[in-house]
């Protein structure tokens, strides 16, 4: 049933029965929500999303790098059913689990650090990054700071939200936030945020300004707890942190004693070629990691890994309700499986390789398309007005978005004016081939 070659558009989507829902939605639900497009899913399977009017979409932005082993993977469905039959829920703040055990197991010696690990089960990605957040400060009495980088994105819980910054619209309203977060530019080498520096220089100035500027004026070093970084910026523009930048800032929480988390909600499972991203940057060692999104595909699923000591604290410190459900675990065990026995991992990288190519060959032909950047299946596209001046084009952005949806191609935005492809890590060179003539098309009509 899934087997197609490119998408189906029978109707002009959003068609009678989206627009159906989507008028009776606007009346129910919170309106913070922002939708990229008019998409109302009846059904998903593999690499494809057929919505209510019976259009077929080739999806390449997997739920946010969520459906890494594509839509309804067999083993997944078959193992959620499985356990169904025999489990709902059982908190584990009270009593205990034999699946996340298994799970616990299965994921911990794949985690970087050859150091005794556990683990703590959230149900999302700012609920895993809040485990961090916690444990890091819980270890480190009398050191109030964290440091995060601009414009990341960790999550909209209050203690996450204070390391979200990615859009002001996010944080409006909600000050104060928690104490002793310390924002610190991300070294961008594309856009520098030091203006009219590029590449190393930007690095080295970014670094300048914790050693020489915040540790030297504002933030006393022996006072920082930890920091927190995503290794590749999703949500803020699909920029990888230089590989000497992520190095150095690792050497510096060694020098200092301070902790070192490394967000892997959205990189994780295999999506950059690797299993985790910082497995791109040699030496780097995470003392946490958090991750959600892709682990139980889909599933409400946020785990918190760290150096055993940073999880053994009081009872009570930190608990919760519905974090790890049986029947959410024993998909994540699916998935884990999935991933390891596919060699997603190893996909991703064969097939981003080529997408990374098609893509570039596009940056080539069309004055739009500024950079192209990205690893493995985590691919930023971003438009500029102008590739002398890189001025982002937002508006060229979202009807690229726009134009793609109504040929049945679904991609996200990131950043001010950048794609982010993120594809099932399942996809093969014919999606590739497809998605990139459906861009391709798409450019042309947003010029006109």
């Amino acid at each position: 049933m899934w087997d197609y070659k490119k998408p189906s558009i029978i109707v002009t989507p959003p068609g009678p029965k989206a627009l159906e829902w989507i008028k009776r939605d606007e009346t129910l639900l919170s309106t913070s929500l922002t939708r990229t497009a008019p998409l109302v899913p009846a059904e998903t399977g593999y690499v494809w999303i057929k919505d209510v009017d019976g259009n077929v979409f080739l999806d390449f932005g997997s739920g946010i790098a969520v459906t890494n082993v594509g839509h309804r993977h067999p083993k997944v469905v078959k193992a959620i059913k499985e356990v169904v039959d025999l489990l709902d829920h059982t908190n584990s703040c009270d009593f205990y689990s034999h699946l996340q055990v298994v799970y616990a197991e299965k994921l911990l010696p794949l985690v970087p650090g050859d150091f005794k690990k556990r683990v703590f089960f959230g149900n999302s990605g700012t609920e895993s990054v809040e485990c961090a957040l916690k444990a890091v400060k819980w270890h480190s009495p009398g050191k109030p700071y964290i440091l995060g980088f601009v414009p990341g994105f960790h999550g909209r819980t209050m203690g996450s939200l204070s390391f979200t910054t990615t859009k002001l619209s996010a944080r409006r309203r909600f000050f104060p936030f928690m104490a002793g977060a310390v924002h610190i530019p991300f070294p961008n080498t594309y856009r520098c945020p030091f203006k009219g520096l590029e590449g190393d220089e930007c690095v080295e100035a970014v670094l300048s300004y914790i050693e020489d500027f915040l540790f030297q004026h504002v933030v006393p070093p022996d006072e920082v707890a930890g920091a927190i970084i995503e290794p590749i910026l999703g949500a803020g523009g699909v920029i990888p942190a230089p590989e000497k930048f992520l190095r150095e800032l690792y050497k510096m929480s060694r020098k200092y004693g301070f902790y070192l988390i490394i967000d892997e909600v959205q990189t994780g499972f295999g999506r950059t070629g690797k299993l985790w991203a910082v497995q791109h940057y040699d030496g780097v060692i995470p003392d946490v990691m958090t991750m959600s999104k892709a682990a139980a595909n889909g599933l409400p699923f946020g785990p918190c890994v760290a150096r055993a000591e940073l999880l053994e604290w009081e009872p009570d410190a930190h608990e919760n309700t519905l974090g790890g459900n049986p029947i959410v675990v024993a998909a994540a065990i699916a998935v884990l499986d999935v991933i390891l026995e596919e060699k997603l991992p190893e996909n991703a990288a064969k097939q981003g390789e080529y997408l990374m190519k098609r893509l570039n060959e596009l940056k080539d032909k069309y004055e739009e398309v500024g950079d192209v950047r990205g690893k493995g299946l985590m691919i930023g596209v971003e438009f500029v007005k102008s590739k002398e001046t890189k001025e982002p084009n937002k508006k060229f952005r979202e009807k690229v978005i726009e134009e793609a949806f109504k040929r049945g191609l679904i991609l996200l935005g990131a950043g001010v004016s950048s794609l982010r492809l993120q594809p099932p890590l399942v996809i093969k060179e014919d999606h590739v081939d497809v998605a990139v003539e459906i861009l391709e098309e798409s450019i042309k009509n947003a010029r006109v």
